[in-house]
């Protein structure tokens, strides 16, 4: 699915204008003259030392959601997370390394300290900044997020789309398919009650995984997928060389994805939104977004925790 670029970049919040120019350091020469400093270093002295010691930032990455992350031909990991997040381990002066984690574990195993951040597609919504269910109760601390991109909510339908789904109320009375645990499950979630109001039962079958829920679309066992635009896209220009899916309507209320950072690591949190910046700043970032055609969902900067 080709991607609708936007009039301009879209920011998060404008506030968040002041703190993407925190980069651009002066400092005072004996002369008296203002003399730039360099923000690449002053973003890596601002690591906190585990990870400078160790020359290694962990990552949580559920490498299974193209083109966002997925396995590379040479089996390693490949897409717009692992491209941006190896980049930023280049300001940061740091090797990265992926823990393949399922996307439901992503935050329990991140506040259990099995790697440093979590990047994988992650809404920064609400509930995971808060730690709450879906009943609204807290179960977990809950986490910081670092935004860096724009992503809404897309259908996928078989190609032809032969139900003639627009929206999200054309759903009701049919069966979708969709990962668990992410933002489309929520938005499953609230579209069940508004169909069962109106007489529609709202079938949705949870997988594991983005592949499996797209499947049984191809399979006709429901009648559409709920995907990440840029997944929706993707799936959509290459399965079957693009003539097994294709995307409908608009997009749903976008939401940007975040780095998790647990709430205990202001600093870590901090330093990598600072390196967001920097990337996006030196222009590797749009050339990052141009190589996976999604560009539309580009940052103008980082902002900690911009979700609604």
């Amino acid at each position: 699915m080709p991607l609708r670029p936007p009039a301009r970049r879209p920011a998060f919040a404008a506030a968040a204008l002041a703190a993407a120019g925190a980069l651009l350091l002066t400092g005072c020469g004996g002369d008296g003259q203002a003399a730039a400093s360099d923000p690449v270093k002053d973003v890596r002295s601002k690591l906190p030392k585990a990870q400078r010691s160790a020359g290694v930032l962990r990552i949580g990455m559920d490498v299974n959601y193209a083109p966002v992350e997925f396995r590379g031909s040479d089996g390693k990991p490949a897409g717009l997370d692992p491209e941006l997040a190896t980049a930023l381990g280049r300001i940061l002066d740091v090797r990265v390394e992926f823990v393949d984690t399922p996307f439901d574990k992503l935050i329990p195993n991140l506040q259990g300290k099995q790697f440093d951040v979590a990047m994988s597609a992650l809404s920064d919504v609400r509930a995971r900044r808060e730690g709450l269910d879906a009943d609204g109760k807290q179960v977990n601390p809950g986490v910081d997020f670092v935004d860096y991109f724009i992503a809404g909510t897309s259908i996928v339908v078989p190609k032809g789309n032969p139900k003639g789904i627009r929206t999200l109320d054309d759903l009701c009375g049919r069966t979708i398919a969709f990962q668990q645990g992410t933002t489309q499950d929520e938005i499953a979630t609230r579209q069940v009650a508004v169909c069962s109001r109106a007489g529609k039962q709202l079938t949705v079958h949870r997988f594991d995984t983005d592949a499996k829920a797209l499947a049984e679309v191809a399979a006709g066992t429901a009648a559409a997928g709920l995907n990440d635009f840029p997944v929706a896209a993707y799936a959509a220009k290459t399965t079957d060389g693009g003539g097994r899916f294709e995307v409908t309507g608009a997009q749903s209320t976008s939401n940007p994805y975040g780095i998790a950072v647990r709430k205990a690591d202001t600093e870590l949190r901090d330093t990598v939104a600072k390196a967001v910046d920097q990337l996006i700043r030196s222009g590797e970032y749009d050339k990052i977004l141009a190589k996976w055609n999604v560009s539309a969902g580009a940052a103008q900067n980082a902002v900690v925790n911009g979700g609604i």
